[in-house]
């Protein structure tokens, strides 16, 4: 038997998520929305792993599939998977390998050359065409929404300019840089400038660290400053700033309400695919190196 693909979307993060926050990738919770149906496929494996003799109901993992995960996680990341990851990546081989068995049993595979993602997506058709998604009234919706606020608060924006000093780039050099622009020397004279517009708090983080946020917020628009961050020190300029603005429930019901169903929708997805996964008993192969 051929191996299942192991597929993954690069941005099943709910698009409404506005603020950037760093969390944990969605296919990592969401093990489900990356099947080849949903797009952004990252890798599939090709060779034959499952050698089940006699049991239909045995699934093998072998260690191929450690292997090719890691090699192609390694290529499109650059870095090896950690474990949580090595362990999500696992579950999606593994309800990819259900769904494929499943629809197998029942036929789905006639007229399409054995094409297995085909296969798996007929049957997850046949498990969404039973799925069905409770209603929720407003005091529980307006509840799942204030514990996701972040996905739909506007965050504070920073538009600011940054001065990259050639050659020295201690903080005495910096300073000193500082002054003579703060003094009227063009911020282009002796240092590459970059410009930036409207950048979410929340994601400055990520590029120079966890202060660096707070540090534009106690700055003066127009005034050059020396800031330290996580890869030296710097000399930036505020233009401007827009505060965080709360978002409003009344005004984006709507778009909670679908969030709501997307999720509940791939939350009793992911319960009915491992229901089925119960019929099957999984044989770990030995870990590759």
């Amino acid at each position: 038997m051929s191996t299942p693909s192991i597929a993954a979307s690069a941005e099943a993060i709910s698009p409404r998520a506005r603020t950037g926050h760093t969390r944990l990738p969605a296919w990592l919770r969401e093990p489900l929305l990356h099947f080849i149906l949903l797009g952004g496929v990252l890798f599939a494996l090709n060779h034959v792993l499952n050698e089940t003799g006699d049991d239909p109901r045995t699934i093998v993992m072998g260690a191929d599939v450690d292997k090719e995960a890691r090699d192609t996680f390694a290529a499109t990341r650059g870095r090896q998977p950690n474990a949580e990851e090595l362990a999500a990546l696992r579950q999606v081989w593994l309800d990819n390998e259900v769904l494929y068995r499943e629809g197998m049993a029942l036929g789905v595979d006639k007229g399409d050359a054995m094409i297995r993602e085909r296969v798996i997506f007929k049957a997850l058709s046949i498990v969404d065409s039973n799925l069905k998604v409770p209603t929720i009234d407003d005091t529980a919706l307006k509840s799942w929404f204030e514990g996701r606020r972040d996905k739909y608060d506007e965050p504070a924006r920073f538009s600011f300019q940054e001065a990259v000093l050639a050659g020295d780039a201690s903080e005495s050099a910096v300073r000193g840089f500082v002054a003579s622009l703060n003094a009227g020397t063009p911020a282009d004279a002796s240092a590459g400038l970059r410009v930036f517009k409207d950048r979410p708090g929340v994601t400055l983080a990520q590029s120079y660290g966890t202060d660096f946020a707070k540090e534009l917020e106690e700055s003066s628009p127009g005034e050059w400053r020396a800031v330290r961050t996580r890869d030296g020190w710097r000399a930036i300029r505020l233009d401007g700033m827009t505060p965080p603005k709360p978002a409003l429930y009344e005004v984006l019901r709507p778009v909670i309400m679908q969030d709501w169903r997307d999720a509940k929708a791939a939350e009793i997805r992911t319960a009915a695919v491992r229901a089925l996964g119960r019929k099957y008993h999984l044989r770990i192969g030995t870990p590759a190196q």
